[in-house]
C-alpha cells in the first residue's frame, strides 16, 4: 500500500557536512555587519521569476476581452476542477482546486477557459529562451511558471541587484507581456520566499546579509521543500520558525536526511547552498496521472483512465528510450491512495504490459469506491538505446513492430491518433501540462 513521505526536492549533489559548515560560519563572518557589506555588489545574488496566475493570464493575454475580469482555467470545457485563476476571480473567493460550480455561486461572471498546455508550453520556452539570453545562462526552470537565475556575474554588466530584478521585470512586460513577481536575495530559497510574500507583480529584494533576520520568525514548513514529513520531525525537536532551527544542531539533521537535511539547516539560516541547476537529469521516475469526475465508481470509466494513462505513459517511454520493470499504481479516493507496487516479468515500455498491471491493482485493492484521481508511475526506468533485444522477452513478448509504428502515426497526426480500441470512443480526456515541465528532455511532457 502507498506510504505519504516526504516531498523534498531530490536534486542534491553530493557534499560534505564539514564543508558546508565552513562555508557557513565564513559567510557569518562576511555578513556580520551590514554596515561593512558593499551596496552595489553581493557576492552571490539569486533571482527568482514567478509568474502571477501563469495560465489565466496566457488566456487574458490572447483574449483582451477577459481583462480585467474573473477567469478560471479547467481541464477542458467539461471540466469540474480549477487549475487555476485569475487575480479577478482570487479577489471573489475563488481559488486552484475548487470544483468550478461552486465558484460559479460565488461569482456568476466568472468565465472558464479551458486549458491549452500547448500553449502555456510555447510562453514557458520563451520566458526561459529570453532570460537565458538577455539576462544570464545560468538559470534553472524550476518548474512550468517558476524561473531562478544566477545573476552574481551579471552585476557587472547591468549594475545592482535591484536593477537587475527590475531589468527583468521589464523584459517580462516588453518580450512576454506576462505578469510577474520578482524576488532577489543571496539564495534560492530566501528569493522564492520573499517573492511569495508580494505577489502580484512585486518585486522584493532582501539582501544576504538581511536574510536571516528576515526569515527569522517564519515558520519552517513555509520554506519550499519542507514538507509535512519533515515537519513533525522538525516540530518533536522545538523547531517551528525557522529562527528556532539555530538552537537544533546540524548534525541532527544531517544523521537523519543525509545532505538535504543539512541543506534545510542552512536554508533556515538564509543561506541554501543549492546552486543553479542548468541541466535536467537523467529521470529517476516517470509517470502520468489524471484527475477524475469526482467519486467515479464506474468501473469501464476507471478501467478507461488507467488505460489511457498506460498508454500515455508507454507512448512516453518509447520516445525516450526508456523501459522499466517496476511500476507504482494507484487510485485516489476520499480515504486516501489505494494501490500498491508492481513488477513486469522483463523491463518494459509497451502499454498493454502495463495496462495488465493495472488490471490487477484494480482488482486487488478496489472495492467500489468513489475514484477522483488515477496515477501511474515507472519507478525505474533506464535506457535501451533502441537495442529492445539486449532485454530477454521484451521483443517477442510485447510488438515493437506494432509499436513503432504507432508512434510513427502519432507523432505525425497527433497523440491517440492509433490507439487501441477500446480507446476510440473514450470521452474528452484533454492533456494538462506538468509543474515539473521543461522545455527539452523526458519532462518537455504534456
Amino acid at each position: 500500500m502507498f506510504v505519504t513521505g516526504c516531498n523534498f526536492d531530490k536534486k542534491f549533489v553530493a557534499c560534505d557536512a564539514a564543508g558546508l559548515l565552513l562555508e557557513w560560519i565564513a559567510r557569518q563572518g562576511r555578513y556580520a555587519s551590514e554596515s561593512k557589506m558593499p551596496s552595489s555588489y553581493w557576492e552571490r545574488a539569486i533571482v527568482f521569476v514567478d509568474m502571477d496566475a501563469f495560465f489565466a493570464s496566457v488566456e487574458q493575454k490572447d483574449n483582451p476581452a477577459l481583462r480585467g475580469h474573473p477567469v478560471a482555467v479547467t481541464n477542458g470545457q467539461q471540466g469540474t476542477c480549477i487549475i487555476t485563476c485569475s487575480y479577478e476571480a482570487r479577489a471573489r473567493g475563488i481559488h486552484t482546486g475548487m470544483r468550478i460550480s461552486e465558484a460559479q455561486q460565488l461569482s456568476p461572471q466568472l468565465v472558464q477557459c479551458p486549458a491549452r498546455p500547448q500553449r502555456y508550453a510555447y510562453f514557458a520556452g520563451l520566458i526561459a529562451e529570453t532570460l537565458r539570453r538577455e539576462i544570464s545562462p545560468e538559470l534553472e526552470i524550476f518548474s512550468v511558471d517558476e524561473v531562478f537565475i544566477d545573476v552574481t556575474r551579471s552585476q557587472k554588466m547591468f549594475g545592482t541587484p535591484e536593477k537587475i530584478a527590475q531589468r527583468v521585470q521589464q523584459i517580462m512586460d516588453d518580450v512576454v507581456q506576462l505578469p510577474c513577481t520578482i524576488g532577489i536575495s543571496g539564495d534560492k530559497t530566501t528569493a522564492k520566499y520573499a517573492a511569495k510574500l508580494h505577489k502580484p507583480k512585486g518585486l522584493a529584494v532582501v539582501p544576504p546579509w538581511q536574510a536571516r533576520k528576515y526569515l527569522h520568525d517564519v515558520p519552517v514548513k513555509k520554506l519550499c521543500g519542507i514538507a509535512e514529513g519533515i515537519g513533525r520531525f522538525l516540530a518533536a525537536r522545538g523547531v517551528y520558525t525557522c529562527g528556532d532551527m539555530q538552537h537544533l544542531p546540524i548534525g541532527v539533521l544531517g544523521k537523519r536526511f543525509g545532505y538535504p537535511g543539512r541543506r534545510i539547516w542552512l536554508m533556515c539560516q538564509g543561506q541554501d547552498p543549492d546552486k543553479i541547476h542548468t541541466t535536467v537529469a537523467a529521470p529517476k521516475s516517470m509517470g502520468h496521472g489524471k484527475v477524475m469526475p469526482p467519486d467515479t465508481r464506474d468501473s469501464k470509466t476507471i478501467r478507461m483512465y488507467l488505460l489511457h494513462m498506460s498508454e500515455k505513459l508507454a507512448m512516453r517511454m518509447r520516445h525516450h528510450q526508456l523501459a522499466a520493470s517496476t511500476f507504482s499504481i494507484g487510485l485516489l479516493t476520499r480515504y486516501g491512495w489505494l494501490g500498491d507496487t508492481y513488477r513486469a516479468p522483463t523491463p518494459t515500455h509497451d502499454g498493454s504490459a502495463i495496462t495488465r498491471m493495472t488490471l490487477e491493482m484494480l482488482d486487488q485493492y478496489w472495492r467500489g469506491e468513489g475514484v477522483s484521481q488515477v496515477s501511474i508511475t515507472a519507478l525505474d526506468p533506464q535506457p535501451v538505446d533502441g537495442q529492445l533485444e539486449l532485454f530477454d522477452g521484451l521483443a517477442t513478448e510485447e510488438k515493437p513492430a506494432r509499436n513503432k509504428a504507432m508512434d510513427i502515426i502519432n507523432n505525425r497526426y497527433g497523440e491517440l491518433t492509433l490507439a487501441p480500441a477500446r480507446l476510440l470512443n473514450r470521452s474528452e480526456m484533454p492533456n494538462v501540462i506538468s509543474p515539473a515541465w521543461k522545455p527539452a528532455g523526458h519532462r518537455q511532457s504534456i
